[in-house]
């Protein structure tokens, strides 16, 4: 009995605690709606008087971002922005004088294309003075460059080789490094070796060694003819150049007495024009004769006009300088032979032998950049196909 009636206590006191809480909720809900919206008036007027009026997520800095997590000591991380490392200011470029004998010769721009592309991958700036093929302005260009001060190194083009050697040793003993290709300075005009002490190169192919193959060509030119009638072109008649090729070239065929030289002309280096003039004077008093040897630029335009005067199947021309058209010429039987140079490989050479002179004082000296070549760089008929031209003539 007294256990029914104190099962009927607890169900009435767990009805009671039941309709307790279900009131309770009510009221929370009710309570908890008011504070929403009391809460919502106060993020509007806080809003309203804020200084930026950006609607920004909480916890954002100023510029947007999220703000640092605060660490277990209730501070936050704060990274510093790293300094922008300066720039390391480049070295100053050594500055080196290009002496050329004449920056309009085509043979020289294939060497100066060749020394640019070194000089811009090694921070060398190269300044290039214009003989003009003027003998007399190249010393005083030279000399200019000594006094100046101003360079680290010369590359020269020597147009008098003997007369320059006082102007190249007092700019060795002015601390600058020297630098030959394509001529020579000096009296021996037979080999590519230095003739003045602490030259750091001399990148060329000796003239008389140049003269001897062009007459060994014209040895070739000239079998089974007698007279063999010959034309011989200057490029520039009395510089020490062209008095070595010639030299050489008298050496070799002074054993052939068939041979003669029945006129000269001058090219100047400098295009088919002047090849062009010459051979038109040398027709009024020699109309008649067999071969015709000189230097490419001369002989193109020598083939221009022996085509218009219908002479060319009956003329051998012999080239110096292994140009693309010389090359070309040879391959399509138009011209006999050609003497092989390698001009772009001159100026690469000589740059690089002025690059390892900078750095430790390399002495590189003689280097004959035709070495090696086939046929000693004669190119005929026979051989045409293994030659690519360094230059265009």
């Amino acid at each position: 009995m007294k256990a029914r009636h104190l099962m009927k206590l607890l169900g009435a006191v767990l009805a009671f605690t039941l309709l307790a809480a279900a009131c309770a909720d009510s009221d929370d809900d009710s309570k908890t709606t008011q504070e929403t919206a009391a809460t919502a008036q106060t993020v509007a007027a806080s809003s309203d008087a804020g200084d930026s009026g950006d609607d920004e997520p909480e916890g954002a800095t100023d510029d947007g971002q999220a703000a640092a997590e605060p660490d277990d000591e209730g501070t936050a991380d704060t990274v510093a922005p790293e300094e922008p490392a300066e720039d390391e200011p480049a070295p100053e470029p050594r500055r080196i004088a290009y002496l050329s004998a004449s920056s309009a010769n085509t043979f020289l721009l294939a060497s100066v294309g060749e020394m640019q592309r070194l000089a811009d991958e090694n921070n060398i700036e190269i300044v290039e003075f214009d003989a003009q093929f003027n003998a007399e302005l190249q010393t005083t260009q030279l000399q200019d460059v000594i006094a100046s001060g101003q360079y680290d190194g010369i590359i020269l083009v020597a147009l008098n080789g003997p007369g320059l050697v006082p102007d190249v040793e007092a700019a060795l003993a002015g601390g600058m490094q020297v630098v030959l290709f394509n001529q020579i300075v000096g009296a021996d005009l037979s080999t590519n070796e230095p003739q003045v002490d602490g030259i750091a190169a001399s990148v060329l192919a000796p003239p008389v060694v140049t003269g001897e193959r062009a007459g060994r060509l014209t040895i070739g030119a000239c079998e089974g003819l007698d007279p063999c009638r010959v034309v011989y072109f200057f490029g520039i008649r009395g510089i020490p150049l062209d008095v070595a090729l010639r030299q050489g070239f008298d050496s070799v065929v002074v054993d052939h007495p068939s041979i003669q030289v029945v006129a000269e002309g001058e090219g100047q280096y400098l295009g088919p024009e002047r090849g062009i003039n010459a051979i038109q004077d040398i027709l009024q008093v020699q109309p008649e004769f067999d071969v015709v040897v000189g230097a490419d630029q001369s002989l193109q335009g020598v083939e221009l006009v022996l085509t218009e005067e219908g002479m060319l199947g009956d003329v051998a021309l012999i080239g110096l300088g292994g140009s693309s058209p010389a090359v070309e010429g040879v391959r399509d039987g138009r011209w006999f032979a050609t003497v092989f140079y390698a001009p772009a490989s001159e100026g690469r050479l000589a740059m690089e032998a002025m690059i390892a002179a900078l750095a430790d004082g390399t002495i590189t000296g003689g280097v004959d950049p035709n070495a090696g070549f086939l046929d000693e760089g004669l190119v005929t008929s026979a051989n045409v196909d293994q030659f690519t031209a360094e230059w265009d003539g």
